[in-house]
């Protein structure tokens, strides 16, 4: 399959179309998001972004690298792999998709018999209702998988990461249901917890932040 043309620009004197001149392409933010869970080696970026076509996504990194957006880097041995992971100026767009998650949650729904899911798809919507908890690490369970969120102390800043984190403060077992209701504002975490959809405990020893996945 021949590789997709990039787009070319607006041409507008204006912030918001300079801003889709770089990240407005199909898949663009979506590579983002599986960034900001940390760095991915290729085969992870398209396992986990399914209906990607392998031509899209090594266009989209190129394009994305020539824009700054990310590096790629090689892994010491053993590993002996090159991972792709996003420079600051990629990372300052967890704010970008944090708004995109918020203004979509009244329509996520239910997820369809096509739809694919991800554990840590649901980081980003969970990052302010997992405040509530205060500053540390939270590592989060449901039934799709784990993931794990870390919230700043006075500067309140806030990330996460896929799978197991190593020695988290907190533990948190839920649904995906309870994470729908915790996005669109239906429940605050106290409130899932005490209806039962929620279990909050202190962090016990769990297994390290796995290494880029192959």
């Amino acid at each position: 399959m021949p590789r997709q043309p990039r787009r070319r620009s607006y041409d507008q004197h204006c912030a918001a179309a300079r801003a889709l001149d770089l990240v407005g392409d199909r898949w663009t933010l979506l590579v983002v998001r599986e960034l900001l869970a940390g760095p991915r080696r290729y085969t992870d970026l398209h396992a986990d972004l399914p209906g990607v076509s392998t031509d899209m996504l090594a266009g989209r990194l190129k394009d994305m690298e020539g824009a700054e957006l990310v590096t790629r880097r090689r892994l010491p041995p053993p590993a002996s792999a090159s991972v792709y992971e996003l420079t600051p100026r990629g990372r300052d767009l967890l704010p970008v998709l944090r708004a995109l998650a918020a203004w979509g949650a009244p329509d996520l729904g239910e997820p369809t018999p096509t739809d694919a899911v991800r554990a840590h798809w649901y980081a980003i919507p969970l990052l302010g209702p997992l405040t509530e908890l205060g500053p540390g690490v939270v590592q989060v369970s449901l039934d799709e998988g784990e993931f794990y969120v870390r919230i700043g102390g006075g500067d309140g800043a806030v990330e996460y990461g896929d799978g197991a984190a190593d020695g988290p403060d907190a533990l948190l077992r839920t649904d995906a249901a309870t994470c729908r209701a915790l996005a669109e504002g239906e429940l605050t975490l106290a409130a899932a917890v005490e209806a039962g959809r929620a279990v909050v405990t202190s962090g016990a020893t769990s297994a390290p932040n796995p290494s880029p996945r192959a």
